[in-house]
């Protein structure tokens, strides 16, 4: 029932977007060289496209050719298969995948670079004006990666023994522009990545836009599109159906501002969206909007640990559905979770305020959870239009919350429709939670706090009761 329920929101989601891809056009200040007509085939240059014969060298030549002419579209004519070590994308140069075309990922550890930070399928560095689109197929293969398949949770860890790397981070991620300029990826399927899926680092004025993206369920660290240290960011009209993190800003050696993601469409074993929990700098001005999130482990978290500082955050008119799975991933089935204390003892608390959550509804096996901590309290949060529908679906053991990474772990604790700890300032305007009475199992506690710590409450308009 779940697995059709996913196949018909999934395709509900296709059908509105393929009419806003006809009826609508996005608005975007990227104007790129690709738009000219010049273009350079890869076929032209030597590559076979038999997905068994590395076609590297020949992608590599067609590329610097056309950056040095000035820019345009580098074509992946249809009906090949492309098996390819690291590419590297050139200013002015847009990579045209055409529908019925596929880039294949190499899989052994000779195929990336010598610095693991530099391990991509296609990787874009200190260049200006670039992009990716046609309509085309990335794959990184990320299942041939797996070194356990696992019923609770794939353990990746191919390439640790090498000495390159240790942990499951030891694979490459699928896409990276690192400290570029002007990048536009948009009607593109993005799937099967052996780690990070599409990684924005240190980069200014992006645009993400009608991509698909289908990373492994039952695969850790197979994040969708993580935003790192990079200013006025726009995502629009995505496809996010993975297992780990899929929209996750992070901050580890700059502020992150002006993010705006909206008219997407989620399913992942972790956070549908997620800040943190890298989070050495600051958030702020950062838009989520029609957002639809289905079976997930977690809907909209902020999960700050490192000392930075996260304002004026906006989420509006958002669907959510969350359940718990094993207890091994992160995330207890929370619709919204915000948390800001400390990683470990040597880290100081960042503040988290100015949070609006407005028009938002869920169905969830768990309450919302909004944390702060003695050193950095939450301040000024407003719920308002919010619909949350309480009920459990699975047989996953609940009472628990978590505070995972660092701080706390998992920790027992009474389940109620909202938890709040070290808040100044919480408006709740148009509240309405609603218990479903076949499934209560001792779970019909509204609110949870304690006066010493939680101040300044306001609620208009809040009702609470079972589900009729």
């Amino acid at each position: 029932m779940a697995t059709l329920f996913i196949q018909l929101s999934l395709f509900l989601f296709t059908s509105i977007q393929l009419q806003l891809t006809t009826s609508q056009s996005i608005s975007t200040n990227i104007e790129l060289p690709g738009s000219l007509t010049t273009s350079f085939s890869v076929i032209d240059y030597g590559a076979i496209g038999d997905g068994i014969n590395y076609d590297t060298q020949y992608i590599q030549s067609a590329i610097d050719v056309c950056s040095a002419s000035g820019g345009g579209h580098v074509i992946f004519p249809a009906g090949k298969t492309y098996l390819t070590a690291t590419i590297y994308l050139k200013s002015g140069v847009i990579l045209d995948i055409e529908k019925g075309a596929r880039i294949l990922g190499g899989t052994k550890l000779r195929d990336y670079p010598v610095v693991s930070k530099r391990w991509y399928v296609i990787l874009a560095e200190n260049v200006t004006d670039v992009g990716i689109s046609g309509g085309g197929v990335i794959d990184g293969q990320g299942l041939k990666f797996v070194n356990k398949f696992d019923v609770k949770k794939n353990v990746m860890v191919s390439w640790n023994s090498s000495g390159a790397c240790y942990g499951d981070e030891c694979r490459p991620r699928l896409v990276g522009f690192l400290s570029c300029r002007n990048v536009r990826v948009w009607n593109v399927n993005l799937t099967q990545p052996a780690y990070w899926c599409l990684h924005i680092v240190r980069c200014d004025n992006t645009s993400i836009d009608n991509v698909s993206i289908y990373g492994d369920f039952d695969t850790p660290n197979n994040d969708g599109i993580d935003i790192e240290d990079s200013n006025n960011t726009v995502i629009t009209r995505c496809i996010i159906d993975t297992g780990d993190d899929a929209i996750c800003p992070k901050t580890y050696t700059a502020p992150l501002y002006n993010l705006t993601a909206k008219d997407c469409w989620i399913r992942t074993k972790s956070s549908a969206i997620k800040l943190g929990s890298a989070s050495w700098f600051d958030f702020k001005g950062l838009v989520f909007d029609n957002i639809t999130i289905v079976d997930s482990h977690r809907g909209l978290a902020l999960q700050i640990r490192d000392g930075g500082n996260v304002s004026d955050i906006t989420f509006s008119n958002i669907n959510i559905s969350t359940r718990y799975y094993d207890s091994s991933w992160w995330g207890r089935a929370e619709p919204i979770y915000v948390t800001n204390c400390p990683r470990d003892q040597s880290t100081n608390a960042g503040f988290i305020s100015n949070l609006l959550f407005t028009n938002i509804t869920a169905d969830s096996e768990n309450g919302v959870f909004l944390s702060g901590c003695k050193g950095g309290l939450l301040s000024n949060l407003k719920f308002i239009n919010v619909n949350l529908m309480y009920r459990r679906r699975t047989n996953y053991t609940g009472g628990m919350v978590d505070y995972r990474p660092g701080c706390q772990g998992l920790v027992n604790h009474s389940t109620a429709g909202i938890i709040m700890e070290h808040i100044e300032g919480f408006e709740a305007e148009n509240v309405n939670m609603r218990w479903h009475s076949n499934h209560l199992r001792g779970w019909n506690n509204p609110l949870d706090f304690n006066p010493s710590t939680v101040n300044n409450i306001s609620l208009l308009r809040f009702h609470s009761g079972l589900y009729q």
